[in-house]
């Protein structure tokens, strides 16, 4: 099954042969007939420390905003108004990289640093249609040791997008973490001790919006994210994804395949999440399951080997 599912992949993927946010966006064209009747897109990586996954997202961010009217961004983990990056981007008043330092840690890199300047700089060029914050879609501190707890997270940040939607009817871009936008009912992450399990954000939001919520997966194969990431084990779908001998690619999950193909895509299977913390030499506890790839994402842009996010070095332009 491997090899057919293999040549599958190869056969439908788009290469994607740039990384740069600032190229043009040609190459990514395909993922807008994908995505094209969205009212929400969702962009989960499988880590946050990876810069070729927080490159592409900003260029899948550009095309949503620029060729199909996307408005609202909604940036998983802190609050834009808190930091003051709201007010940058409308009137460019303080210094990104200063606000960013106020920030939580995992939006404290040049590859943030850049999304915000091109918010910025869309807004310049388009004052009476410009680009916007989602309202607050971050993680409510205090109850994060508990399993209620961050069940309750999860629905909360589904709901925060789901009103911003019936206030603004902006289509939003949902930035955030694989383990909170698949479409996971209920979805497992390790390692933990026990394993949480329980309903994800992604699900709830594709529950309210239906086939208007669309779920990217960002996955990789191995690399430094900042840390050294080994290859993953044989048993996850990363490790099929990542034996097609391609860089990096966009494949649609609901292109035609043979039976065998929709099997594998159906088949309950574990892919990679790495947090701020990874250990090599327990390459597998680091995992998402609960589900399959068919369930979790419409779509996938895999690569097969990420470099480290650069890290902001000072508060200083």
């Amino acid at each position: 099954m491997t090899e057919t599912v293999t040549q599958w992949i190869r056969h439908h993927a788009h290469r994607l042969p740039v990384f740069d946010p600032e190229a043009p966006i040609t190459d990514l064209l395909p993922l807008a007939d994908i995505v094209r009747d969205a009212k929400v897109v969702a962009l989960g990586a499988s880590t946050r420390q990876a810069h070729e996954l927080s490159a592409l997202s900003h260029r899948i961010v550009r095309l949503l905003v620029e060729e199909l009217g996307f408005r609202s961004l909604a940036l998983e983990g802190d609050d834009p108004s808190r930091v003051g990056l709201d007010e940058y981007i409308r009137t460019g008043t303080g210094d990104p990289r200063v606000l960013l330092a106020e920030a939580r840690s995992f939006w404290q890199t040049e590859e943030i640093l850049d999304v915000i300047r091109w918010m910025r700089s869309f807004n310049h060029r388009h004052p009476d249609d410009p680009v916007r914050f989602a309202g607050a879609v971050h993680s409510p501190q205090g109850s994060a040791s508990l399993l209620d707890g961050l069940a309750g997270i999860e629905l909360s940040l589904a709901e925060s997008t789901i009103r911003w939607h019936e206030q603004t009817a902006d289509k939003i871009v949902y930035w955030g973490g694989l383990a909170h936008t698949a479409n996971g009912n209920p979805r497992t992450v390790s390692p933990s001790s026990p394993p949480m399990t329980h309903r994800n954000a992604g699900s709830y939001l594709r529950e309210h919006f239906g086939a208007g919520y669309a779920s990217i997966g960002l996955t990789f194969h191995h690399g430094m994210a900042p840390y050294p990431v080994p290859p993953p084990p044989v048993e996850f779908a990363d490790a099929v994804l990542g034996g097609t001998g391609l860089d990096a690619y966009l494949l649609d999950l609901h292109a035609d395949g043979p039976p065998s193909v929709r099997t594998w895509l159906d088949t309950p299977t574990k892919t990679r999440l790495i947090g701020p913390h990874h250990d090599p030499d327990d390459n597998a506890a680091h995992h998402l399951s609960g589900g399959s790839l068919a369930e979790w994402f419409d779509a996938i842009l895999h690569t097969q080997e990420v470099t480290s996010v650069r890290f902001l070095s000072s508060a200083k332009s």
